[in-house]
C-alpha cells in the first residue's frame, strides 16, 4: 500500500511540475506574431524567387513565354510547402 501512495505521489508532483514548466515557457504574443512572420516568409520566398527567375529565363527565349515562370512558380509553391510542413514539424 505504501509503494501504491508514494508511486502516485510521485506521479502528481511530476505532473505538477509539468504544468508549471508549461506555464513558464507558454508563448507570449510576440513570440506567436514572429512565428507566423516566419512561416509566411519561408512559404513566400521561394514562389517569388521562383518567379523572378522563371521570368528572367522567359526573356532570355525570343518571343513570348512564360512557360519557366509558371513551372517555376509551381515549384516554388512545392518547395514553400515543403519548407512550412518541415518548420511546423520542428
Amino acid at each position: 500500500m505504501k509503494d501504491r501512495e508514494r508511486e502516485l505521489r510521485e506521479r502528481v508532483e511530476r505532473q505538477a511540475r509539468r504544468m508549471k514548466r508549461a506555464e513558464r515557457e507558454r508563448p507570449t504574443l510576440i513570440a506567436q506574431t514572429i512565428y507566423l512572420g516566419t512561416l509566411g516568409l519561408v512559404f513566400v520566398l521561394p514562389v517569388v524567387g521562383g518567379a523572378y527567375l522563371g521570368r528572367w529565363l522567359d526573356g532570355l527565349v525570343a518571343g513570348y513565354s512564360t512557360r519557366w515562370t509558371l513551372s517555376l512558380i509551381f515549384l516554388g509553391l512545392v518547395v514553400g510547402a515543403i519548407n512550412v510542413y518541415l518548420l511546423v514539424r520542428e
